[in-house]
């Protein structure tokens, strides 16, 4: 591929570029919308283009560039006579440089915005309404990634369409900085001794020293990605009146009786020592479980009617678990009262499963070595199926219903504690295990709900570090994810309690951000009653648009069967839970007086407060003489709480901004994250949910649709994409607009791909659409609003190709309203990089270079030509904001915007007005001139296959014939043959010397025609077109050929057009390629 740059590139300020436009403004005519409007939609291109490209944008190799060769030619010091007319030549001009040079020029023009304001100068002269994007805080704890990227750069889009649409634009960034992963960097950077002397308050001063930083580190690279905010004013969720807003929130739910505490099971991370939230969880592939099959003796039944008193006292309840550690804390066995259950006769071993005790093998317990085997009771639809998977025969004796065993009861193999048998819920089935449940009420849900149902105990025999408390015995001291579990397994077997015991893979919970599993364990926690408001929510996930569609399946099914919320965490750096404990009762103390006393002072102090405050300045006048008998809580909040009250710590509180917002945009999990979080404060306390619109978009993968990590070798770091690598020849800079560009091209809504290739693939997209603005401005350097011709007397190929830009910006309009970028990219690079330089711009340079410097069909292409560059450079703008400065800063002319200002940056021009004018050309028009365009296409064919036969060489050396049996067809023909506009003709579209419509074939010989077919035009219009050498000598300065050169005798060597141009020039105007 051929790159031309610039000799002269020069990086341009505002005031220098300034002074390179000539005095008169530019303003494009307004007109109103009209809803009769005709708007045509444009067909989705999915491929990317891969043609060549000239200095300033593509053309057909065919075309003669004579005009700019000879002159050329001429200032390289080629012979005189060769360039003798270059002066004539009105070759284009410009100091935009082909390349982009993004690691030097991107940082000057952000530097250009920054220094003149120009984010805040447009939100105040914009006048059509606010748009408020609330932004989801990243975690303050790292450096950023592609995902951050993609999430920052879609709003960025958004934002910047709203502003050139007239809206006052509201965007506050933020961060979220409390929290595990901020507290586990601390401690991380601290040796063993230094972790001993840390205080809460030593602690929490480092972790907001390392958010504050990260958050500064952050901020420059979104900056760099050219992202535009509130950047002097971000909200972080450590600011003393942000967690003051989020006291008041918790404040709120707990006064209508949606905070309460309670003795539950939740998620908890022995690795982090606190418990977690469903949205901190992560299930990765591979966890393998120790599943075991157990058995537990009936003791006793519920009444003497001797159901099963034939098979005591050798009647077992068979089990399966895959968490044998929690077996000390068992309570009941559950049964579905709907299934039925047999009693099966453990008659003979089939096979020997193994006898070994690794993970990875099945163990057969040692009560199936016994001589005596037991009777037991399992599902009767899995009879068939433990038989194999146990390696036995498995005699049926008697069934019975799951009702039928309520309230009999057996002997716990461990303590020898007597249990009763309970009636579950449909969680109990036969897709696995045994059809009866072990239920511990302490480690799980669902047993914790029965345990309700039938009083059971909440027992949770492990501590904050996951292993065994005295409570359970013998296994006291003992990881219950390690040796614990063996511990329990082997205690079971030894009192021939086992059946199996095997490895089973499944998904498991993790802790996301030590990455290792956690356990269900029953703690002390404050809790938010989602079943109180649970409604409420619901109703106002309705009320939301969702994009895409599908979102609010997603969000509404994790909110209809999500458990309550576990809002406490175990940690130090966090937003206190403001409530105090009574030493004695252990009762707590929170009500309206103690709350607001409590959110007063953060909101001066912050939360470091309540770690150095003594409890009689924590608690308001009217219980400050009862300090002595509490002692402060040592809970801080869950970070979903921290970011889930955004909505009221900044919609509610800051100027301009209100609730709620009219989008929020993030990823794909935060439907059970932020999203989840923020809808469920903001129903229980407003009723109503923080958003209207919520986008989601996907993760972003390899170019092989693999997940990037650095043990694969495949992360791609968008410091490194725009700035390249540290070393020579590491990577290439592709700058910031290049990384927008790739954004802008993705179906976000699902995961994304990226890699090097992509990342050519895009560089390339963008040199080619910054050649075709750089040709623009090239062919506008001597244009003047005066000269614009007016549209009733633009030839018809002009108005056609302002009808045809008006559809593609009506088409990236609706496409942004949409949100649907990629089919901007579509539309973009189909139109701007391959339509209009395939055809308008490779006819438009004869008339540009040679028609004339003054003359009208070159000032009419000229007024067509800024048209287009106007149009494109701001609908590109919002995605490329970078090149669309650029450009802008080397307009050679102000633009003038509707109420008068002259728009020194591409954001005050806003978007171009729907021009009904240009949209009315006729239907008739629109018809016949896609028949030339597909007729040129079928032209260009045999010119190509004359060509090739080496006839002619430049498509200028060539006359071609056309024949139509269609007389309305040819008449048309005939009329642009004579076309009173020099610009219609069909030679100017054909880009050949001559056209000779035939009435006729008869008569034609092949050796004056030699190349020639006959052609079926939009399927039904059949023409015969030929191709033969042109007529007359070629022209010097233009390189048509016409039988008029050498009539004239001062200029021998021009065509009549030429001779007339060249004659009524008074004085030489010099043209270079800059």
């Amino acid at each position: 591929m051929a790159v031309y740059t610039s000799s002269s590139y020069t990086v341009l300020s505002l005031r220098s570029c300034a002074s390179l436009r000539k005095s008169t403004p530019v303003g494009l005519l307004y007109f109103r919308r009209s809803s009769s409007a005709k708007i045509f939609s444009l067909v989705n291109i999915t491929y990317y283009s891969t043609y060549s490209s000239n200095e300033f944008c593509t053309s057909s190799k065919r075309r003669s560039r004579g005009p700019v060769m000879a002159a050329k030619k001429a200032s390289e010091g080629a012979n005189k006579e060769d360039g003798r007319y270059k002066h004539t030549v009105d070759l284009p001009k410009t100091t935009f440089g082909m390349r982009a040079n993004s690691v030097v020029r991107e940082p000057e023009i952000q530097k250009l915005w920054e220094e003149n304001q120009v984010f805040r100068r447009v939100i105040d002269r914009n006048n059509g309404g606010s748009f408020i994007l609330h932004d989801g805080p990243p975690y303050a704890n790292g450096d950023l990634h592609m995902g951050h990227a993609l999430n920052k750069i879609l709003k960025d889009i958004i934002n910047r369409y709203k502003l050139l649409q007239n809206c006052k634009v509201h965007y506050v960034p933020g961060w979220d900085c409390h929290g595990l992963p901020i507290e586990l960097k601390v401690l991380q950077s601290l040796d063993q001794d230094a972790r001993k002397e840390l205080t809460p308050l030593k602690l929490r001063a480092k972790a907001t020293k390392f958010a504050k930083a990260t958050v500064k580190t952050q901020m420059a690279s979104f900056k760099r990605y050219g992202v535009w905010g509130d950047w002097d004013h971000p909200y972080l969720t450590l600011d003393p009146e942000y967690e003051a807003a989020q006291i008041e929130v918790f404040g709120q739910m707990a006064f209508q009786g949606y905070i309460y505490r309670g003795r539950k099971p939740v998620h908890w991370s022995p690795s982090s020592r606190t418990a977690l939230a469903e949205a901190e969880l992560e299930y990765p592939e591979g966890h393998v479980s120790k599943s075991m099959y157990a058995i537990f003796r009936l003791a006793s039944a519920p009444t003497s009617d001797g159901l099963l008193e034939e098979f005591s006292p050798n009647l077992y309840l068979a089990i399966w678990t895959t968490t044998p550690w929690t077996i000390p804390a068992n309570a009941a066995v559950a049964v579905n009262a709907k299934l039925q259950y047999a009693v099966v006769e453990v008659q003979s071993v089939l096979a020997d499963v193994s006898t070994s005790s690794a993970v990875g093998k099945k163990r057969l317990g040692n009560v199936l070595k016994e001589h005596k085997k037991p009777c037991l009771i399992v599902a009767s639809d899995l009879v068939t199926t433990l038989e194999t998977k146990w390696g036995t025969k498995l005699i049926v004796k008697k069934t019975v219903q799951g009702s039928e065993l309520e309230n009999y009861r057996y002997i716990l193999p461990i303590g020898d504690r007597e249990c009763p048998v309970v009636i579950g819920g449909d969680y109990i089935t036969t897709e696995s295990g045994t059809g009866l449940v072990h239920t511990a009420p302490g480690h799980g849900q669902e047993d914790y709900v029965t345990g309700l149902k039938y009083g059971l105990p909440i027992l949770s025999p492990v501590d904050d570090d996951g292993k065994f408390t005295e409570e359970a015995g013998q296994f006291s001291g003992l990881d219950v994810l390690g040796d614990g579990n063996a511990a329990v397994i082997d205690y079971l077997d030894e009192h021939l309690s086992i059946i199996l015991v095997e490895p089973y893979n499944h998904k498991y919970p993790y802790d996301w951000r030590t990455k290792k599993p956690t356990i269900f364990r029953a703690t002390e926690q404050w809790f938010a009653s989602v079943e109180g408001f649970r409604k409420a929510a619901m109703d106002a996930i309705s009320q939301v648009t969702w994009i895409p569609p599908q979102a609010e399946n997603r969000i509404s099914a994790m909110t209809s069967s999500r458990s309550d919320w576990c809002i406490s965490r175990q940690r130090t750096w966090g937003v206190p839970i403001p409530v105090f404990y009574h030493i004695e009762s252990k009762e707590p103390l929170m009500n309206q007086e103690t709350i607001d006393h409590i959110k007063s002072i953060i909101s001066q102090k912050g939360s470091d407060a309540w770690w150095y405050m003594s409890i009689e300045e924590l608690l308001p006048d009217t219980h400050r003489h009862k300090a002595s008998y509490y002692v402060k809580g040592t809970d801080t909040m869950d970070v979903w709480f921290d970011s889930g009250s955004s909505w009221a710590a900044v919609l509610e509180k800051r100027n301009g901004l209100s609730c709620p917002a009219d989008l929020y945009i993030e990823g794909t999990d935060q439907h059970r994250g932020w999203f989840q979080s923020s809808l469920l404060t903001s129903t229980a306390t407003k009723g109503k949910a923080p958003y209207s619109s919520v986008i989601t978009h996907g993760f972003v993968l390899d170019e092989r649709g693999l997940k990037m990590s650095k043990s694969l070798g495949n992360v791609v770091d968008p410091r490194t994409v725009i700035e390249g690598g540290k070393n020579p020849g590491e990577a290439h800079s592709y700058g910031a607009d290049v990384l927008r560009l790739w954004v802008s091209s993705v179906d976000y809504t699902g995961d994304v791909m990226v890699g090097p290739q992509v990342l050519r693939q895009m560089s390339d997209i963008y040199r080619k659409l910054r050649g075709t603005l750089r040709f623009l401005l090239a062919n506008l350097h001597d244009w003047k609003a005066d000269y614009a011709v007016s549209y009733d007397d633009l030839p018809t190929i002009d108005q056609h190709a302002l009808f045809h830009l008006e559809n593609v910006i009506e088409n990236i309009r609706q496409n942004y309203e949409n949100f649907q970028f990629f089919k901007i990219f579509q539309i973009i690079q189909r139109f701007v990089i391959v339509d209009l330089s395939n055809f308008y711009f490779d006819v438009a340079k004869d008339r540009l270079y040679v028609g004339g410097s003054t003359s009208f069909t070159r000032r009419s292409c000229q007024t067509v030509l800024a048209a287009h560059l106007l149009s494109i450079v701001r609908v590109i703008a919002p995605i490329l904001p970078h090149l669309a400065e650029d450009v802008w800063q080397h307009l050679p002319f102000d633009y003038i915007t509707e109420d008068g200002h002259i728009a020194q940056f591409v954001f005050e021009s806003r978007w171009p007005p729907l021009n009904e004018r240009w949209l009315a050309f006729p239907e008739e028009e629109i018809d016949f001139w896609g028949k030339i365009l597909e007729l040129r296409t079928e032209v260009n064919k045999v010119l190509e296959v004359a060509r090739t036969g080496k006839l002619i060489g430049s498509s200028l050396e060539a006359k071609v014939h056309l024949h139509t049996s269609d007389n309305g067809l040819a008449a048309r023909l005939n009329d642009m043959i004579k076309a009173r506009n020099e610009a219609d003709t069909l030679p100017r579209i054909f880009i050949t010397s001559q056209v000779e419509i035939l009435s006729s074939l008869e008569n034609q010989q092949s050796e004056n025609i030699p190349y020639n077919g006959e052609y079926l035009i939009q399927g039904k219009d059949k023409v015969w077109i030929g191709v033969s050498c042109a007529d007359g000598l070629k022209c010097e300065r233009c390189w048509n050929f016409s039988p008029q050169v050498g009539s004239f005798a001062e200029h021998p060597s021009l065509c009549s057009r030429c001779y007339k141009i060249v004659a009524g020039q008074s004085s030489p105007a010099l043209a270079a390629v800059s």
